[in-house]
C-alpha cells in the first residue's frame, strides 16, 4: 500500500481520534484457501479509540463481472448478485448500521441489493450492500447465492431474522482513497479491483 495512503490513515486518526486505521497483512489462514486466493494481499485494520483492534477487512483483488442488471438504484450493476467481494474479521463485538450486533469472528462479504418493497423504503439512497456470512460455512468463491439463500446464510452471522450488512457504493467522482469519518459514519474508500468504492465500516444506528 502506498505511503500516501498510510498518510491518509494517520491523518484520519489525528483529526478524529475515535477510530484509526493502518494496513493489514495477508488474508487469514482460517479462510478457505480458494476464498483467500481471490483476495488482495493486503487489507485494512481498524482500531477503536482505546487502541484495541476493532476489525480487519480484505477485498477481492479483481471485481467479478456479469451481465449488467436493470435494477433501479443499484450502482454496481455488473457485479453478479451473491458474488464474493471480500472478508472481514471482527476482533471485538461490532455492529452493522442497523445496530445489529456482530460477534467476534471471521465472515465473508458477498454482494447484494435489498428488494424494492415497503419494508426497505429509505434504508439507503442506493441498494448496494455487503452481506456477512460465517466464513467457516462459505468456501466457494465462485458461488452466487440467490437473495433468499444469502439472507439465510447471513442470519447465522447476525443471530437475528435480519442479515448483517455493510453499505457500499461506487465512487464516480471526488474519490479519495483512505479511512475517514464522514458525518457520523466511518468510511473506507478503496479499490475493488479497478472499481473505486466506499464502505461504511462503522455507522450509527439509522433504523
Amino acid at each position: 500500500m502506498a505511503k500516501s495512503l498510510i498518510g491518509l490513515f494517520v491523518a484520519a486518526a489525528v483529526a478524529f481520534g475515535q477510530y484509526s486505521a493502518k494496513p493489514a497483512g495477508a488474508p487469514p489462514s482460517e479462510l478457505a484457501p480458494a476464498i483467500a486466493a481471490e483476495l488482495q494481499k493486503q487489507g485494512l485494520q481498524v482500531f477503536s479509540g482505546d487502541g484495541k483492534l476493532y476489525c480487519e477487512v480484505w477485498l477481492r483483488a479483481k471485481a467479478p463481472q456479469g451481465p449488467e442488471v436493470s435494477e433501479q438504484n443499484v450502482m454496481l450493476k455488473s457485479i453478479p448478485h451473491g458474488a464474493l467481494l471480500g472478508a472481514i474479521r471482527f476482533a471485538q463485538t461490532g455492529k452493522d448500521r442497523r445496530g445489529i450486533a456482530i460477534q467476534p469472528g471471521l465472515y465473508t462479504l458477498r454482494f447484494s441489493y435489498y428488494p424494492e418493497d415497503g419494508a426497505h423504503m429509505g434504508v439507503e439512497p442506493n441498494r448496494d450492500f455487503l452481506i456477512l456470512s460465517p466464513a467457516s460455512e462459505d468456501t466457494d468463491p465462485q458461488a452466487t447465492p440467490s437473495f433468499n439463500q444469502l439472507m439465510q446464510m447471513s442470519r447465522k452471522a447476525s443471530g437475528t431474522n435480519h442479515p448483517a450488512s455493510l453499505p457500499l457504493w461506487r465512487v464516480d467522482s471526488n474519490f479519495n482513497e483512505g479511512f475517514a469519518q464522514v458525518g457520523e459514519d466511518w468510511v473506507w474508500s478503496t479499490k475493488l479491483g479497478d472499481i473505486p468504492v466506499s464502505i461504511i465500516l462503522i455507522g450509527i444506528n439509522q433504523h
